[in-house]
């Protein structure tokens, strides 16, 4: 057998191996020492739920939390948070949350959030773009507005929706202007601290963050890799901000209990703005807003190399479900539509 072969047949052999050990700790979560009233058989539904989404997704690893009766009522993590040194996922570790960061922005401040603006995303072909696999580190927000500051606009504002995370770092810089701090500053002082987001940070690609997961991928063959390079610093406010399930479940139950903002201004904030043209947008202000099982919910999801989360509110019964994966396309969403279902006994005739 040729060199190449057998080095083929190696890596596939320990993806396997280490995917299956995985999976192993998939079925012994890593508990949480909140569990206020999430009865024992929700609690061994959900993590039936979590392990069959890993079997069936091949995801190393899970940070998975709840909230109930408007407060944390049980976490934990699943898997492996790093397959090479065989460290596990907890509650706590801590997963990039992608675009989960614009609802965190959009809480700190309630202007230019509802994707209206004309500012155009990323671009398909990537042309005008950072690289995926880019170390690029950009020193402030005001240097990552270089990016996109010459191109034009893709709509007038105000008439057709564009998601567009370029529209959050010009948010963000709008915010270091009218606060006179930075960005990641004001954020930790007004909506870190006074939720006891303890560990939400920004996504720092040089630094050395305790408890923060590796990042995975898996190619159309199903080997497992470790993920491309991804430097954030030029999208924080709408894509670099890192994080726990514990913490999102923090943020969670801080917006139902109306900590952060008014009960005013949380509907304000999840009020939907349509466009005067073109097709109709389920996008308030930061906030993805719909009708599910029966209920209004309120939340966001995310993915970038090697990550792919979702987090889901339905605040009329004080309930949320935050899902962290380290390995991206996986559609984290189903699996939290699935636990918030078990959750609040819902049926799937009432979607």
């Amino acid at each position: 057998m040729k060199t190449s072969a057998r080095l083929a047949e190696a890596n596939r052999f320990r993806t396997q191996v280490v995917c299956l050990l995985a999976l192993l700790l998939a079925c012994a979560p890593v508990v949480s020492s909140q569990q206020k009233s999430l009865s024992t058989e929700k609690r061994a539904e959900i993590e039936k739920a979590v392990s069959s989404f890993m079997s069936a997704n091949s995801v190393p690893g899970i940070g998975v939390a709840v909230v109930l009766e408007g407060e944390p009522a049980w976490s934990a993590g699943f898997g492996m948070a790093d397959l090479e040194d065989f460290a596990p996922a907890t509650s706590s570790t801590l997963f990039r949350l992608g675009s989960i960061s614009k609802p965190i922005t959009a809480v700190a401040v309630l202007q230019l959030l509802a994707h209206l603006g004309g500012i155009r995303h990323y671009n398909a072909d990537g042309k005008g773009d950072i690289p995926e696999d880019s170390a690029r580190h950009f020193a402030s927000m005001e240097e990552s507005l270089q990016i996109f500051a010459a191109d034009p606009l893709v709509a007038k504002p105000g008439t057709k929706f564009n998601y567009s995370t370029y529209g959050y770092t010009l948010l963000g810089c709008v915010l270091e202007g009218a606060t006179s701090q930075k960005y990641v500053d004001f954020v930790r002082e007004n909506v870190f601290k006074p939720t006891r987001m303890e560990h939400t940070q920004a996504d720092d690609f040089f630094a050395v963050i305790p408890h923060r997961t590796r990042w995975y991928h898996k190619d159309k063959s199903g080997i497992v890799h470790n993920a491309g390079v991804l430097d954030s610093s030029y999208k924080i406010p709408g894509g670099g901000l890192i994080s726990s399930a514990d913490d999102i479940a923090q943020f969670e139950a801080a917006i139902l209990a109306d900590k952060l903002l008014k009960r005013t201004t949380r509907e304000v904030m999840w009020t939907v703005l349509q466009p005067t043209e073109g097709q109709a947008s389920h996008y308030a202000l930061g906030w993805f807003v719909a009708e599910k099982f029966g209920l209004r919910t309120a939340g966001h999801t995310g993915g970038q190399q090697g990550t792919d989360t979702a987090f889901l509110m339905a605040p009329d019964r004080r309930a949320g479900v935050v899902v962290l994966a380290n390995m991206d396309n996986v559609n984290t969403n189903l699996l939290a539509d699935e636990i918030l279902k078990i959750m609040l006994d819902l049926k799937d005739n009432t979607r």
